[in-house]
C-alpha cells in the first residue's frame, strides 16, 4: 500500500515541479532554436539543398531502364517470331533493356555538383542567420519581461511607502497637526500607485504571453521566466573601435556570406548556360527477346513416297503435256517451343554512340547566357549592397549603443539626485514643513526616475548583445 502512493506522491512533485518551472534566457534561446516555425522551415531549406546534391550525383550514373508486354492476338495477325502473317489466336511476349550514358555534355553534370555544393552552404548560412534573429527576438522579447517585471517591484515597494505614509498622516490628522486635505491627498496617490501595479501586472502577463508564443508554448498561465541574475555584461565590446566591429562583421556576418554564395552560384549558372553551346555524345546498349505460344507449318518430305510424277506444264502448239518428279512433302503443324528457349533463341542486341551537335535553337541558349550574365551582375550588386547595408547596420548599432550606455548612467544620476530629494521631502513632510501635494509629486518624480532607469539598463543590455552579435559572438554564447 505504502508503494503506490510513494509513487503518486512522486509524480505529483515532478508535476508541481514542472508547472512551477522558471524558463532562464539560456533555455529560451535553445528551445527556439529547436521548435521556432521558421528555424524548421530554414532546415528542410537545407534538407532539399542535400536533395540537389543527391540528384546531381546521380547525373554521373546511367540510366537503366526495363520494359515488358504481353498481348494476345485473335484473327489475321503477324506472328513476332517468324513474322509470317497468320489467321488465329496466339499469346505472345516481349521484353527489353536499356542502358544509356553520357560521355560528354559540355561538363553541365560537374557544373551542377558544384553548384548544389554551393546551394547547400548557402542554405546553412540563411539557417545560421534565421537562428541569429530569432535568437534576437527571444532575448528582446525576454528582457522586456524582466523590464516589466523590475517595474512593477518599483510600484510595489513605492506603494508600501506610502501606505505608511497614509498610517502616519492619519495619526497627525487626528492628533490635529495636519489637515484632512493632506489625508486625502495621500489616499489619491495611494489609489494611483495601486492602478500602476495592476497595469504593471497586465505588462508582465502580456510580456510572457509575448515570449511563450515565440516559442510555441501553449501553457501561458504556467509560464514563467527566472528574473533574477541579469545584469550588465561587458566582455570589452564597448571599448572597440566601430571600424574593428564592421571588420569582423564582414567576416562573420551571414548575410555577406549568403551574398557571396549568392555570386558564386550566378557563376555556375553562366558556366552551366555556356555548356548547352558543346556537341553531347551519349553511349548506349539494348538487350530485347520475345516469346509467342503460336503454331508454326512447314512442308515435310512423305517418308513413304517421296517422289511423285505429276504434270509441271504443256507443250506451246501442241498442248502435249509434259509431266516430271517432284518432291512429295506434307504440310506439318508445329508447336511453340518451350518459354526458356525462345528467350535465348529470339533475342538481340542493340549498342552504339550518339552524338547530338547543337546549331540553332531560336537563340534559346544565347538568351539563357546572356540572362546568367544579367543574374551575375545583380548577385554582385547584391553582394556590395549587403556590404554597405552591414556596415550602416553596424555603425547604427554602434551609436545606438554607445547611446544607450549614456542614458543610463544619465537614469543613474537622475535616480540619486531624485531619491535626495525624495528623502529630504518625506522629512519636511514629517514635521509638517510641506503639504501632501508637494510630497506626492517629489514621490512621483522619484518613482519615474527609476522606471526610467529599468528601462535604460534593458535597453543597454540588449543593445549591448546586438553589438557583440554583429561582432561574431554566437547567440547562444551571449552573457548577461
Amino acid at each position: 500500500m505504502k508503494k503506490p502512493i510513494i509513487i503518486v506522491l512522486l509524480l505529483f512533485g515532478v508535476l508541481v515541479q514542472g508547472q512551477n518551472k522558471k524558463w532562464t534566457l539560456k533555455e529560451c534561446l535553445e528551445y527556439a532554436l529547436e521548435n521556432n516555425i521558421s528555424v524548421k522551415q530554414s532546415e528542410l531549406d537545407l534538407e532539399l539543398a542535400d536533395v540537389d546534391k543527391l540528384t546531381a550525383k546521380g547525373n554521373f550514373l546511367p540510366s537503366l531502364s526495363a520494359s515488358s508486354g504481353v498481348s494476345e492476338n485473335t484473327g489475321l495477325s503477324f506472328n513476332p517470331v517468324t513474322n509470317n502473317a497468320q489467321t488465329t489466336t496466339f499469346l505472345s511476349a516481349t521484353g527489353r533493356i536499356n542502358v544509356g550514358y553520357t560521355l560528354f555534355d559540355g561538363l553541365r553534370n560537374f557544373r551542377q555538383l558544384q553548384r548544389a555544393d554551393i546551394s547547400k552552404i548557402a542554405s546553412q548560412y540563411r539557417l545560421d542567420k534565421m537562428k541569429d534573429d530569432i535568437s534576437l527576438f527571444v532575448a528582446n522579447n525576454y528582457l522586456q519581461v524582466i523590464l516589466n517585471k523590475a517595474n512593477l517591484e518599483v510600484f510595489r515597494s513605492q506603494n508600501e511607502v506610502t501606505k505608511a505614509q497614509i498610517q502616519r498622516t492619519q495619526e497627525l490628522v487626528d492628533a490635529g497637526s495636519l489637515p484632512r486635505g493632506d489625508l486625502l491627498e495621500i489616499k489619491a496617490t495611494d489609489a494611483s500607485e495601486q492602478q500602476s501595479i495592476i497595469n504593471a501586472e497586465n505588462s508582465i502577463q502580456i510580456s510572457l504571453i509575448s515570449l511563450a508564443q515565440l516559442l510555441l508554448i501553449k501553457d501561458y498561465e504556467n509560464f514563467d521566466i527566472e528574473d533574477e541574475g541579469y545584469d550588465i555584461v561587458d566582455d570589452g565590446i564597448s571599448g572597440k573601435n566601430v571600424s574593428e566591429i564592421v571588420s569582423e562583421a564582414k567576416e562573420t556576418r551571414s548575410e555577406i556570406k549568403i551574398a557571396e554564395q549568392n555570386v558564386e552560384l550566378a557563376k555556375k549558372d553562366l558556366q552551366i548556360s555556356k555548356s548547352a553551346n558543346y556537341p553531347t555524345l551519349s553511349a548506349f546498349f539494348g538487350y530485347d527477346t520475345r516469346y509467342t505460344d503460336a503454331t508454326s507449318f512447314i512442308q515435310q518430305l512423305d517418308s513413304d513416297n517421296p517422289i511423285i510424277t505429276q504434270q509441271i506444264g504443256t507443250v506451246e502448239g501442241t498442248g502435249q503435256a509434259v509431266v516430271g518428279q517432284v518432291p512429295n512433302t506434307n504440310t506439318v503443324v508445329l508447336g511453340a517451343d518451350p518459354f526458356v528457349d525462345q528467350l535465348y533463341q529470339n533475342d538481340g542486341i542493340s549498342y552504339g554512340l550518339q552524338l547530338n551537335i547543337p546549331i540553332l535553337n531560336g537563340f534559346t541558349t544565347k538568351g539563357n547566357i546572356q540572362r546568367s550574365k544579367i543574374n551575375l551582375k545583380r548577385s554582385k550588386f547584391q553582394l556590395e549592397q549587403a556590404e554597405l547595408d552591414l556596415e550602416s547596420t553596424v555603425y547604427q548599432a554602434y551609436v545606438d549603443a554607445k547611446g544607450a550606455l549614456k542614458s543610463y548612467e544619465a537614469a543613474k544620476l537622475a535616480v540619486e539626485s531624485q531619491e535626495l530629494a525624495y528623502d529630504y521631502a518625506k522629512e519636511r513632510y514629517d514635521v509638517g514643513l510641506t503639504n501632501a501635494f508637494d510630497f506626492s509629486q517629489s514621490k512621483l518624480r522619484f518613482d519615474n526616475a527609476n522606471i526610467e532607469l529599468n528601462r535604460a539598463k534593458y535597453d543597454y543590455i540588449f543593445k549591448l548583445k546586438v553589438l557583440e552579435l554583429y561582432f561574431g559572438i554566437p547567440a547562444t554564447e551571449l552573457k548577461f
